[in-house]
């Protein structure tokens, strides 16, 4: 087939893809992780895969996630027709499945619609195929059902040799499930969310590439440049080689431009990637010296997520809402709105502890049995039934729930921080807040509470006065200081977990502690 054949197939493929799509609403593709890989970046990295693979080596080709066949147009198109030995490709829906057969059904390879986590792996390495290319499904963890998590859990930690968390997206376990599909010394590259390379969950995923394969480039899209029209999530392109790694490897990473023309490039040891937890930091930022003495944000401050309630809309009310439904008082909490409706980075009380708002809300928290609802608290009784009908009651959180109304425990904190943001809102050029709470409300979990620890919480009982002097130099953190310790998603959108903001170090950042605190020695600088 000429060259101009093979693109006019791409862009009947193109068409039909867009046809498909329309086919299904949004919210469906979301949920399910149908994120179709755009055209030019599926050529771009067909054209990297060439400067990883021998250039003469019959090619067996492999796509677990082929939806149309973005990827596999792409190989026909860049390598030489004779080159390519054998494709194949698993499609879990038949709707976009039977248009890839349909569409393939002249050229050499084969489409399987099923779902490629159950099928088996050939057993002979001459039958696997030496080079994996994937845009895996990204459904995250709590769309899976509990029965096939358990599957996907069990299968992929016995592959990879490592655990998983519960909190692991779908494209975790296509993942690690290839490697038994990769013949030794083959070649995968992975079209993944960046996120793996921060969270938690995505420990499994470093340490399999940093152990039992030899990571060769990472590169980072431009996070203010989403890949995915309909998917806000940052994107990373991952190769690798079966084979695991020499003492003195090292891996390109690259961030921003193009696969060709990236606009940072770094080299890092495979040693320093083991050691480091954020693999974000590269290529902005140099290997950092581990140093377990140094001073951190959690030393000194208990940090936690707001309340998640579950919904919103349902568990957090206003004065209307509470007269309309005759909620009862002894059920109700304070609670913060949302940062957009924040006006001020202090909050304000009255002398009960309310917050000065424009507009008050509050959480309606009950732990109460549902009979002794009903029995003692029939006005409340009927809002809940109201929830359950609307279908709160089956949502995730709720569901897992002992009594599905009853709220988490939390106190309120004299100090919050946002948990996301993005640094051009209008409001700060930095994407995090840090609020001064003087009041008695609690916050939703669109705020990260901070609690000073013991040996903090008695100098401020003492000195009032230093809730400002603490408040004013965490406003005065310098975004990349948070930057550096958080993460960031399609469109720029920036987070900061819990355990992120607490791993910060800041011996040089405060300098109160050692006023209020004399028994912290004092620290050499860190930066």
């Amino acid at each position: 087939m000429t060259m101009d054949a093979l693109h006019r197939l791409e862009a009947q493929r193109l068409e039909r893809q867009t046809e498909l799509d329309s086919a299904k609403s949004k919210s469906e593709r979301n949920q399910l992780g149908q994120f179709a890989t755009p055209s030019l970046l599926a050529t771009s990295i067909l054209e990297q895969a060439k400067r990883f693979l021998p250039g003469d080596k019959p090619i067996r080709f492999l796509d677990p996630a082929i939806g149309t066949g973005a990827f596999y147009s792409a190989l026909l198109r860049v390598f030489p027709n004779d080159q390519i030995a054998a494709a194949r490709g698993y499609e879990i829906d038949p709707h976009y499945g039977e248009a890839a057969r349909l569409l393939w059904r002249d050229r050499r390879t084969e489409i399987v619609i099923g779902d490629f986590t159950q099928a088996p792996p050939p057993e002979r390495d001459v039958d696997k195929f030496n080079l994996v290319i994937c845009n895996p499904p990204y459904v995250r963890h709590h769309h899976l059902l509990a029965e096939d998590k358990k599957r996907l859990q069990a299968q992929t930690a016995q592959i990879i040799r490592t655990g998983l968390s519960g909190l692991s997206g779908l494209y975790v376990y296509f993942l690690g499930m290839a490697h038994v599909w990769l013949q030794d010394d083959g070649i995968a590259g992975w079209l993944i969310p960046s996120e793996f390379m921060d969270v938690n969950y995505g420990s499994a995923v470093r340490q399999y590439l940093t152990s039992q394969a030899t990571l060769l480039d990472i590169h980072r899209f431009d996070p203010e440049e989403v890949q995915f029209d309909d998917a806000l999530v940052s994107s990373v392109i991952v190769w690798f080689r079966k084979q695991k790694p020499l003492p003195d490897h090292e891996v390109r990473f690259s961030l921003g431009g193009s696969l060709e023309h990236p606009h940072l490039r770094q080299s890092v040891s495979v040693e320093t990637l083991r050691q480091e937890q954020k693999w974000t930091r590269f290529p902005k930022h140099p290997a950092r010296a581990a140093n377990n003495n140094e001073l951190r944000f959690r030393d000194l401050f208990e940090i936690k997520r707001g309340i998640a309630t579950g919904a919103n809309d349902f568990f957090i009310v206003d004065a209307e809402r509470i007269r309309q439904y005759e909620l009862p008082s002894a059920f109700l909490t304070p609670i913060l709105p949302s940062p957009r409706y924040l006006e001020s980075d202090e909050v304000l009380a009255d002398s009960n502890g309310s917050p000065l708002l424009k507009r008050p809300l509050w959480l309606l928290n009950c732990d109460l049995p549902e009979d002794e609802v009903a029995k003692n608290y029939p006005a409340l009784w009927l809002y809940f039934q109201l929830g359950a009908a609307q279908g709160i009651k089956d949502g995730y959180l709720c569901r897992h729930r002992t009594v599905w109304y009853a709220q988490d425990k939390r106190t309120p904190s004299p100090f919050l921080c946002t948990y996301m943001g993005r640094p051009s809102n209008g409001h700060t050029a930095n994407p995090f807040r840090f609020i001064l709470n003087h009041s008695q409300a609690v916050a939703p979990n669109v705020y990260l509470n901070i609690y000073p620890k013991q040996m903090l919480a008695q100098p401020l009982a003492d000195r009032p006065e230093m809730k400002y002097t603490i408040w004013h130099s965490l406003q005065s953190i310098a975004v990349e200081k948070l930057v550096d310790e958080g993460r960031v998603y399609g469109g720029g959108l920036y987070k900061l977990e819990p355990k992120e903001l607490g791993n910060l170090p800041v011996g040089e950042l405060f300098n109160w502690q050692y006023e209020f605190l004399p028994s912290i020695p004092r620290q050499v600088p860190l930066f």
